[in-house]
């Protein structure tokens, strides 16, 4: 029906985007369920349960039906992936294909009895990441799962993957734990052991076993906390080759060769002092550079609750040159400040900012250092006598839950501050002086060298 003249146009709805999709979460009342419907592609909701789990769903028409599809959760599939899928499956439909339908029969196709370790592995995994298995009350988060998978197929199923399930013994547990052991390997041998011990804890709770071979016995390695940190000379040394890698070359004398991205994610590690998968993870709609605020998702947080790093304007220009790297090529705005080669919707693992800076330390021959280091550095640095920050400052600014001095209740129930002035002149101070470090700002007379002090 057309529209009388003089008569107002409604202004159209706005788009979902990632920052809406997240306050979603907020809005959910007890015992309701909220969904949000996208207008970009017509039929895409972000469905938010009671309990805060946030899933992406399409829903279409087809023979005098509208089933759902379920595309996943939202802290594993972002707005621009979920709306590409969305797409996608329209195609389908448009072909006279029901994907529902299709999803149904191929996983009653697919299902077969349990048999191996790596099944019941994978089924383990499957529950986490569909939310059904809780153990602990609530899902695990996405980065929980990576570290768990990654456990997984780097130590236990070389092990015990190709063995029956149910005929694990406690001796074949302890077997492949006691090996790593006397590698060395100290932390990863008790990850190893916690998510054997978990997936047979999913297994005696959906009746597959009775017994679980990895319990009875105590940890099998010593872990000593890390106490390394970067000197100020190694510190000068690594931003050098980070701004000039040219003159940089390995063990046999070839170059180093890694990319200005790469290279820009390791400086905001040092700069800001967060962890890697987070600076690796760092999206476009977390950012406010107008207000000079990263606003990191609770479930990129290895404490589960939001966190708020103030940037410097050294920051912002790291952060500018980066997105200028992403966007070259790109048909489509950024999603992640640091995106793959291949996939702009992708983020870069974390591993990546892993293995060139081992290249470069390797390079430097800075023995013993690794990426968690950097955080340390940045830790020990604010507390001490060249910046005099307080340790609960401290702890805010690197995201820590903890209660900083007083009760744990007051600082994770009853305190919702951000604490964002303290962090902001806190890494004001680390940046200035870790620029004064590198050579790119002149170094007052009045700071104290903790190292030549301590010498």
């Amino acid at each position: 029906m057309p529209v009388p003249q003089g008569t107002a146009m409604p202004p159209p709805k706005p788009s979902l985007t990632h920052r809406k999709a997240e306050a979603e979460k907020a809005k959910v009342q007890p015992g309701e369920r909220r969904e949000v419907w996208d207008t970009d592609v017509k039929g895409l909701c972000l469905r938010t349960s009671a309990t805060g789990v946030q899933t992406w769903v399409y829903r279409y028409r087809i023979r005098g039906r509208q089933p759902r599809y379920t595309i996943g959760r939202f802290d594993v599939i972002n707005l621009a992936e979920a709306r590409k899928r969305a797409r996608a499956l329209q195609v389908q439909i448009d072909e006279g294909k029901d994907p529902s339908a299709e999803r149904r029969q191929a996983r009653a196709e697919d299902a077969a009895p349990l048999r191996t370790f790596n099944d019941l592995a994978d089924l383990y995994l499957q529950h986490c990441a569909d939310g059904d298995w809780r153990p602990m009350g609530k899902a695990k988060r996405q980065r929980t799962l990576d570290d768990e998978r990654a456990i997984l197929q780097r130590h236990v199923r070389p092990a015990l993957g190709r063995l029956g399930f149910a005929e694990v013994s406690r001796q074949d547990v302890k077997g492949f734990l006691r090996k790593m052991a006397k590698k060395g390997i100290g932390a990863q041998t008790n990850r190893a052991h916690a998510v054997t011990r978990q997936v047979y804890a999913f297994g005696i709770a959906e009746d597959l076993v009775t017994v679980n071979p990895a319990t009875g016995f105590p940890l099998l390695a010593e872990e000593k906390p890390r106490v390394r940190i970067y000197r100020d000379d190694e510190l000068a040394a690594l931003w050098g080759v980070l701004t000039d890698p040219s003159e940089v070359v390995d063990a046999v004398g070839d170059p180093v060769r890694v990319g200005e991205a790469v290279r820009i994610a390791i400086k905001l590690a040092m700069m800001l002092g967060q962890r890697r998968n987070e600076i690796a993870g760092m999206a476009v709609p977390e950012l406010d550079l107008t207000a000079k605020t990263w606003l990191i998702p609770a479930e990129r947080m290895k404490g589960g609750r939001a966190h708020m790093v103030p940037l410097s304007d050294e920051a912002i220009t790291l952060i500018e040159r980066a997105l200028a790297i992403a966007s070259t090529d790109a048909s489509e705005p950024a999603v992640y400040v640091f995106p793959t080669r291949l996939h702009q919707d992708r983020a870069i693992l974390p591993n990546s900012l892993t293995r060139a800076l081992r290249k470069f330390t390797g390079a430097l021959k800075i023995e013993g250092a690794t990426f968690h280091d950097i955080r340390r550095t940045v830790s020990t640095n604010l507390t001490s006598e060249r910046i005099g920050v307080s340790p609960f400052i401290r702890s805010k600014v690197l995201g820590h839950q903890d209660a900083g001095g007083g009760a744990v209740v007051s600082s994770t129930v009853y305190d919702s501050n951000t604490y964002l002035a303290e962090k902001r002149r806190a890494l004001g101070a680390w940046t200035g002086l870790l620029l004064e470090i590198v050579g790119e700002r002149r170094r007052l007379s009045n700071v104290t060298d903790m190292r030549g002090a301590a010498a």
